[in-house]
């Protein structure tokens, strides 16, 4: 369990490090050995035929490839920001935090036009 959680979770540390390449270099192998073997048991279905055209290994690798693409790249994209860091750790008070979040949240919108009515407009 724990080499499932080790290939599945990301890793925090900044940069490119040797763990980040060995658990690409693992999860690509992995990935090559699973589209083989599920090529292999294609060829065996009446699909074989199709999977031997250039268009029919097209599909089989976007079908294949695109859910795993980004599992693949879980630790080489950019970072996702990670929830609960915001303005709390700036270390300002929580009157002046309030009032700084309330003039952001008042000037985020500014200049925007009004969108279409609520509940059908005029009544």
């Amino acid at each position: 369990m724990k080499a499932w959680q080790w290939l599945t979770r990301s890793d925090p540390t900044p940069g490119l490090n040797r763990t980040k390449l060995l658990r690409l270099v693992v999860r690509v192998m992995l990935f090559a050995l699973v589209a083989t073997l599920i090529s292999s048991l294609l060829q065996l279905t009446p699909l074989g035929p199709y999977l031997n055209t250039w268009w029919g290994s097209l599909l089989f690798i976007l079908v294949l490839y695109v859910p795993v693409a980004r599992y693949l790249m879980l630790d080489i994209g950019p970072r996702r920001p990670v929830a609960g860091r915001g303005l709390q750790g700036s270390g300002t008070t929580g009157a002046a935090t309030s009032r700084a979040q309330r003039r952001k949240e008042r000037n985020r919108y500014a200049g925007v036009k009004k969108g279409a009515p609520k509940y059908g407009g005029r009544r």
